[in-house]
């Protein structure tokens, strides 16, 4: 889950400030982490320690509140609420990375997925976008080609993973849907070449960049293996001890 978080960080910065182009310095003073390293935490969190996804995200949120998460989100993680509001949104994927990982059978991924989104986003939007993710994740760790990869999404979720990034570029703009940023995000980690080009691409597209490059990050990872030194140094200079600390187990029990 690394990957997601390196994307997360990476992409902060250029969330309100898009680019179109992959030529960027990779890391910048303002580079942060936010709700989607946060919460990504959390899920690895719940699985690690059999944990009520809805109960460590809200634990979680409410440890880093000013993580910068939307609305919606914020108000169910500050109120006692439980119900799902039904969110369509890309914050169901963008915290799934863990289950992609984590989990041995694609049934079991799907199924995870599932629930780790339902507990805020039950939209249908919502659980497509997570479980699109999560089982990418799973197919690239288990060494399938990316061919493979994007029939088998295009299949089970009708994502169109044909398009070209030069294609979607000129005209894509801010879409937190997940309908919106979660095909772009696979395909951009389609046309890669390494770990840090998925992230570049994934930003390159001038949307939602933070997500949009954990999307894209958690992906690459597991298709790539190890991350480069440099940029999992950075990652972890900057993250809180808690955070290295789930990690770290997250990493011995399920990523060796």
């Amino acid at each position: 889950m690394m990957g997601s978080i390196a994307g997360d960080v990476i992409g902060s910065v250029y969330e309100g400030n898009p680019i179109k182009r992959t030529e960027f310095p990779l890391f910048d003073r303002q580079c942060r982490f936010t709700d989607d390293t946060v919460l990504t935490i959390a899920v690895a969190y719940a699985i690690l320690d059999r944990v009520d996804y809805g109960d460590a995200l809200k634990m979680y949120g409410r440890k880093y509140p000013g993580a910068g998460y939307g609305s919606s989100f914020y108000r169910w993680m500050i109120s006692d609420e439980e119900a799902p509001y039904n969110s369509w949104g890309n914050g169901s994927a963008m915290r799934v990375s863990p289950v992609g990982f984590a989990f041995d059978t694609a049934e079991d991924v799907l199924e995870e997925a599932r629930k780790s989104a339902a507990v805020t986003h039950n939209h249908p939007e919502g659980i497509k976008g997570a479980q699109a993710t999560a089982l990418s994740i799973f197919l690239a760790r288990r060494g399938e080609t990316k061919n493979v990869i994007r029939k088998k999404i295009e299949r089970s979720f009708g994502y169109d993973l044909r398009r070209r990034l030069d294609d979607i570029r000129p005209a894509y703009y801010f879409d937190i849907s997940c309908q919106g940023s979660v095909p772009e995000s696979i395909i951009a980690f389609l046309e890669s070449d390494s770990f840090e080009d998925a992230i570049r691409k994934a930003i390159s597209l001038g949307g939602d960049s933070d997500t949009m490059a954990s999307i894209a990050g958690g992906i690459a990872q597991a298709f790539y293996g190890d991350i480069p030194d440099t940029i999992s140094t950075y990652i972890r200079h900057i993250l809180p001890a808690e955070f290295l600390s789930i990690i770290d187990r997250f990493n011995t029990e399920y990523c060796r």
